[in-house]
């Protein structure tokens, strides 16, 4: 679609645009209050940042793996009828493993948010 001068063109812009957003956090660095009170802070951030992170990924994974199982249990029947009872038995195994997933990936979150092993050194 482009040639070498747009590619060139868009490369540019993409950074005079990646240059112009962060901008603002760089200047502001001055603002950000320093010591114990902004670690904290930090800490809870980034703990609250992992945790969403963590369940939604398990989340995302778990959905596609279940819609894959349900679009193989679908066109097996499809093609055997006859079968549908073993497969329904096997599909529904394999949706609980899937969303097995998704529970510990909320397990996980959980623990990150309200039982973090480093909350102790840094909430001293």
């Amino acid at each position: 679609m482009f040639g070498k001068f747009g590619k060139k063109l868009l490369t540019l812009f993409a950074t005079v645009v990646a240059l112009v957003v962060s901008s603002p956090a760089v200047w502001a660095a001055e603002a950000i209050p320093s010591g114990d009170n902004y670690t904290k802070v930090l800490f809870a951030a980034a703990a609250m940042l992992a945790a969403g992170i963590g369940v939604g990924l398990g989340a995302i994974g778990a959905g596609a793996g279940i819609g894959n199982a349900a679009n193989g249990a679908c066109m097996a029947v499809g093609r055997n009828p006859g079968v549908q009872g073993k497969i329904m038995t096997t599909m529904l195994v394999g949706m609980a493993m899937a969303e097995s997933c998704v529970i510990y990936a909320l397990v996980i979150g959980l623990v990150i948010l309200y039982a973090n092993p480093f909350a102790a050194l840094i909430m001293k």
